[in-house]
C-alpha cells in the first residue's frame, strides 16, 4: 500500500465509538509481534526504544540510529507505522521538519510531537509550538504524505494530580492553537481522571489521545469518555523487562 494511502488509513482508525488501541513497541520483533496479533497500526515510544539499546529518554538516542529501528519497523510490518518523536531533535521550525521528513522517508506515517522543552524547562510557548507544527505540516505536503502529527502536551505528565483541573484552559488553548496550525490530533498523557478527559474530549476539535496510566489500565476504565486513541507509552517495554528478569531468576533458582 502506498504511503500516503496507510496515511490516510491510519487517520481512519481514531474514532470515538471505536478507538485505537496502540500498544507501543521498540524493536522490528516487536512490531511484528503486535500486527501478527491483529494490530491495525503500530507505535513506537521513545522511552522504550531508548531503553532498549541503552540509552536514556529525553532525545539521548542518536537521531540515524533512532532512524535505522524506525526503518527496520516500517520494512517489516504491513500496517502503518507511527513514531514517538518526542521533540523533534530540533528547536528551529525548519530544522524539526527536516528531522521529521527522515522520519517519512524511513516509511513512518505519523509521529507523536511534544510541546515539552527537552532538555530543558517547561513547555515551549503556544505561538511556538504552533509554528513548529506548521512547518512539519508544509514539509509533509512536500512530501506528499498526509503525515498524521499527535500533538502532545505535557501540562500533565509527571504534574500532581490535584492541579490537572486547573491546566484544562490551557490545555484546550494549545489544541485549539495546534488543530489551526495543522495537527492531527491531541496527546494528553498524565490525564487520568475520566470527567477531565470528558471535558477535553467535548471541547477539542482535534481526536484526543491519553496514555494507559494509573486509574486507566483497561479499555473499560474509559469507555464513554470520547477518547479516539489509546496508547501504553513505556509500559509494554517495563513489562517485557520484568518478564526477562523473572524468568531468568527462575532459572537460576533451578537446583542441579
Amino acid at each position: 500500500m502506498p504511503q500516503n494511502d496507510r496515511a490516510r488509513q491510519f487517520a481512519a482508525l481514531h474514532r470515538k465509538e471505536h478507538p485505537l488501541v496502540l500498544y507501543n513497541i521498540w524493536d522490528a520483533g516487536g512490531a511484528k509481534a503486535i500486527a501478527k496479533a491483529g494490530a491495525s497500526a503500530v507505535a513506537t515510544g521513545s522511552w522504550s526504544i531508548a531503553a532498549a539499546h541503552g540509552y536514556d529518554d529525553g532525545e539521548v538516542i542518536p537521531l540515524d540510529l533512532v532512524l535505522t529501528i524506525v526503518e527496520r519497523i516500517c520494512a517489516s510490518v504491513d500496517v502503518p507505522v507511527t513514531v514517538d518523536f518526542e521533540g523533534g531533535y530540533a528547536t528551529a521550525p525548519r530544522d524539526v521538519a527536516e528531522n521529521v521528513r527522515r522520519v517519512l522517508r524511513a516509511g513512518a506515517i505519523g509521529i507523536n510531537f511534544e510541546d515539552r522543552i527537552v532538555g530543558g524547562e517547561g513547555l515551549h510557548p503556544v505561538s511556538v509550538q504552533a509554528k513548529r507544527i506548521e512547518a512539519i505540516r508544509s514539509m509533509a505536503k512536500e512530501e506528499d504524505v498526509p503525515i498524521f502529527i499527535n500533538a502532545r502536551t505535557d501540562l500533565f505528565l509527571g504534574k500532581d494530580p490535584e492541579t490537572h483541573k486547573d491546566r484544562i484552559s490551557e490545555a484546550l488553548d494549545r489544541e485549539a492553537a495546534y488543530a489551526d496550525a495543522g495537527a492531527s490530533g491531541f496527546f494528553v498523557p498524565g490525564l487520568t481522571e475520566l470527567d477531565l478527559l470528558s471535558d477535553i474530549t467535548a471541547a477539542a476539535n482535534l481526536p484526543v489521545n491519553a496514555m494507559m496510566l494509573r486509574d486507566l489500565s483497561s479499555m473499560s476504565d474509559v469507555k464513554g469518555c470520547g477518547v479516539s486513541r489509546f496508547s501504553y507509552g513505556p509500559a509494554p517495554f517495563f513489562s517485557a523487562a520484568t518478564d526477562l528478569e523473572t524468568r531468568f531468576r527462575e532459572i537460576r533458582e533451578v537446583p542441579d
